[in-house]
């Protein structure tokens, strides 16, 4: 791949006035980690329309099945005006019109989201969605969010639907397809459960409140509602209610257990007239240390436990559950958790009197299995280094059987949605095959992102829960080699390059001492020498210029620095969380920023010392110039600065009133400024802007398909080798995208054929007066689209979002530096051609230039590349 020009400075810009900034037409695409990587916390198929089924996920919104075993993603249209919709609670399908699908979204109960909830509703399968807000939060990144489904539409009269609210808000009932709400004050049971009361985290002391709703599609006829209604509510005394009039009136099912569990799931057998409910001492995901399955007849009222382990070998919960539609009394229940040595899944064909298991245990530590594993879709899950290399999975809330085809089954995992199409060859013995099958679902939480000058690395990604990749192809599912490992984090929050030795990386993890460094591009790594003597933890790290010096902004214990793979110690001029970045040429230069105060050191790291103020109260991201020492640009809540004299004073780039993540890349033309992508404000409008001038002029590049979600946890790369190209990942859930410009697009219209639009109309929520907002919205249909930082959902159960002031401050600047551009195409001098800075230089094989742009040099990496630093 040719390099773009490098080593120019872009000018310092005085403020110049501008109109409303233009669209340009960018066509967005996911890197393809792989499908999955998160939480898929409920699956749903349609009873009555065969292929129609939905996945729900904790932070990274909801999908379609395809007829090829992909997802489309029905949320990429959020935006920062309703960010909190990536969580899903809660997923209805309609069984009579089958183009009907409810969803109830939010994603926190606590103060970490402010919003209150809102119920989406469409009526062609999620192209489109109407709104109605609700007066209370809705939380589908909180404790419990793998119960369900709390959402339930009546099988015989589909304008009745019912939701079952948390935080002690009750049962809910809307008679006009979900436009409009009432509480059912005949309900009076809450839940009573809450996860932790003493916690000092309020995401553990609110209440779960009603766990799903489930009708009895036999008790009633088409065109009337239903009499009867089960509701299982978080409550380990009186947890299993009945109705009998539609919802009039509410009674304790008799008999029901009275061990101190609650109630996960309640699934319909409506051949066999039973009622299925798994049981786990804990909420979920997490936790759950004991529970059991239940089987309740409705005919005769009886209970029977037809849990399928006992004594020692029972040391979890359970949780998902499916019903065989076509082949009555076949079912299949998750165990909730079993973390060693793997999940378990087990399955009867007698409603329960016996079960097998998808492995036994032989002679310790050997097992039999009934299945084999393919993650060919996603090779990054079949890790050789993990035991097992390729677990069956975890947190298994989602199970469910295809009503149409009982070979088709799925079952969501806290790492992706696994399944086949092949299931009953487990009733006659055979080996059934186990394959990965999210695809089109990345649902990852992103970090940091770096888009590197080395050659064979696109992008180099931090992840939450699953690490961090190397991406040398986009579009080509990760395998584990591409992974981060030796060591292997949990979640890896921050990564940095060396910017005179592009080949040297470091990363830091979620846990004490979790620090890393790779001298090859992030191919290989290696323990950090001192990370056993730190505590230090999460943050934002960076590397000095010539990979020498370490300087780590800890979330636990201040800001540190390590030189030559030295002790740690503490740098005591900077505060505690200072956003830390090191000059990428000067190997002396680090800057740092902590509110509106803007830190300089010209020792490596020794110590900082405040030059200037900048606008706004909150800081965001440091960049400095990837050519040219001294060269620096800052964003805050007031908008983006720029420095030409090491960060002693700045200039606030026109345009943005606000600005959070942001990042320079190749530039448009050969010597040009570099291009600037920045999730911005402008005009009054946030969202993803670029610039090839130095900030003087901006072009959105996203349209109203494609949101990006919370603006501040985006963060953002722009490619350092091609022009244009845009990286963008967040807390979202979505994973990473890469927009490219003009690519499948026609004039300067929106990227897809298809456009987002949103109105409003003053409907009344019947009971509550709040208001319906009509959101109607069109989703991209193709295969090729997005990919969990406000929250994680695998391991990490949430993280909180940010929030900032919308004020604005003027910045206080001194005199504005103007420095010709150092053009570094390649040039010929003395007859022969010269690269460009961090061009290839030589290596094995090499027939290109051999001399570099002065200053660089051609220096070697390995003996297939050298490069021009």
């Amino acid at each position: 791949m040719v390099r773009y020009a490098t080593a120019f400075l872009a000018l310092a810009t005085a403020p110049f006035l501008t109109s409303s900034a233009p669209s340009e037409c960018y066509k967005w695409k996911n890197v393809k980690i792989g499908g999955g990587g998160g939480f898929v916390d409920g699956i749903v198929f349609n009873p009555t329309a065969s292929g129609v089924a939905y996945a729900r996920t904790d932070i990274g919104g909801a999908y379609r099945l395809n007829a090829d075993d992909t997802w489309t993603p029905l949320l990429d249209w959020v935006d920062s005006t309703n960010w909190n919709y990536m969580g899903v609670d809660a997923i209805a399908t309609d069984p009579i019109d089958t183009n009907r699908v409810v969803m109830a979204v939010g994603l926190y109960t606590n103060e970490w989201d402010p919003n209150m909830g809102t119920i989406l509703r469409s009526t062609d399968q999620g192209a489109t969605w109407s709104a109605t807000k609700l007066p209370f939060k809705v939380g589908g990144n909180m404790p419990g969010r793998g119960m369900g489904e709390r959402l339930a539409i009546d099988p015989n009269l589909n304008s009745v639907i019912f939701f079952g609210a948390r935080s002690g808000n009750g049962l809910w009932k809307s008679t006009d397809y979900g436009a409009t709400w009432s509480k059912v004050s005949s309900f009076t049971s809450v839940g009573t459960f809450v996860p932790n009361p003493s916690d000092s985290n309020s995401y553990n002391r609110d209440i779960v409140g009603i766990a799903w709703v489930t009708f009895d599609s036999t008790s009633g006829t088409k065109g009337s509602a239903t009499p009867r209604i089960f509701v299982g509510v978080a409550d380990k005394s009186n947890s299993i209610w009945v109705s009998t009039n539609g919802g009039s009136s509410w009674s304790l099912v008799s008999g029901q257990p009275s061990q101190s569990y609650l109630p996960h799931k309640g699934v319909l057998s409506p051949s066999e007239h039973n009622l299925y409910v798994t049981y786990s001492d804990g909420a979920g995901p997490y936790d759950g240390i004991l529970g059991a399955v239940w089987k309740y007849s409705i005919a005769s009222g009886t209970w029977m436990d037809i849990t399928p382990a006992t004594g020692s070998d029972l040391y979890y919960g359970f949780g998902g559950f499916a019903v065989d539609l076509k082949k009555p009394g076949t079912i299949m229940v998750a165990a909730l958790n079993s973390w060693w040595p793997e999940g378990i899944i087990f399955r009867s064909t007698n409603s329960g009197a016996t079960w097998t298991k998808a492995w036994d245990w032989t002679t310790y530590p050997d097992r039999s299995k009934r299945y084999t594993m393919d993650s060919s879709l996603a090779p990054w899950l079949a890790d050789p280094a993990d035991d097992p290399p390729e677990s069956i999975g975890w947190m298994m809330e989602a199970l469910v059987i295809d009503p149409f085809n009982s070979d088709h089954w799925l079952y969501g995992t806290g790492a992706t949605i696994y399944g086949g199409r092949d299931l009953t060859k487990w009733d006659a013995g055979s080996t059934i095959t186990i394959k990965s099958l999210a695809d089109g679902i990345e649902e990852t939480a992103i970090l940091d992102l770096l888009s590197p000058p080395s050659q064979h690395v696109k992008l180099v990604s931090s992840v939450g829960d699953i690490n961090g990749f190397i991406h040398d192809n986009l579009d080509t599912p990760r395998t584990s080699v591409s992974q981060f490992h030796n060591p292997k984090f949990a979640t890896t929050f921050s990564l940095a390059y060396a910017g005179n030795k592009p080949f040297n990386y470091v990363r830091v993890g979620g846990d004490a001492g979790n620090i890393a460094i790779s001298t090859d591009g992030g191919v290989s790594w290696n323990s950090h020498p001192q990370s056993s003597s730190t505590t230090g933890s999460n943050g934002v790290v960076s590397y000095s210029a010539n990979a020498d010096t370490i300087v780590w902004s800890t979330t636990n214990i201040g800001v540190i620095r390590s030189t030559n793979s030295g002790s740690f110690t503490t740098i005591s001029s900077l505060p505690a969380n200072a956003y830390i970045a090191a000059g990428r040429r000067d190997n002396t230069v680090f800057y740092a920023a902590s509110g509106n105060k803007f830190y300089v050191s010209r020792n490596t790291g020794s110590t900082f010392t405040q030059t200037t103020t900048l606008g706004g109260s909150t800081n965001y991201k440091i960049v400095p110039s990837p050519g040219t020492a001294g060269d620096v640009w800052a964003s805050t809540d007031s908008g983006l600065f720029h420095s030409t004299n090491y960060g002693t004073s700045f200039t606030q780039i026109s345009g943005p009133t606000w600005c959070a993540h942001f990042d320079l890349g190749a530039p448009k033309t050969t010597g040009g400024y570099w291009s600037i992508a920045a999730m911005a404000t402008i005009d009054g409008k946030k969202a993803l802007y670029r610039s090839d001038d130095a900030g003087i002029s901006w072009v959105q590049i996203n349209d109203a398909t494609m949101g990006f979600g919370t603006a501040e946890s985006n963060r953002i790369a722009v490619d350092y080798k091609q022009y244009g190209r845009v990286f963008i990942g967040g807390g979202n859930g979505r994973g990473i995208f890469y927009g490219t410009p003009g690519s499948g697009c026609s004039g300067s219209g929106p990227t897809s054929t298809t456009r987002t639009t949103i109105a409003t109309s003053a409907t009344r929520v019947t009971t509550t007066q709040t208001t319906t907002t009509r959101v109607v919205t069109t989703a991209s249909t193709t295969t090729s689209r997005r990919v969990s930082t406000t929250s994680s959902r695998t391991t990490t159960t949430s993280s909180r979002p940010i929030t900032t002031s919308s004020s604005s401050r003027a910045i206080t600047t001194s005199t504005r530096t103007t420095t010709t551009p150092v053009t570094t195409t390649r040039t010929t001098t003395g007859g022969g051609p010269v690269q460009t800075l961090y061009g290839q230089c030589g290596g094995i094989g090499w027939t290109g230039p051999t001399a570099c742009v002065p200053p660089a040099a051609c220096q070697s990496s390995n003996p297939y590349y050298s490069q021009c630093l």
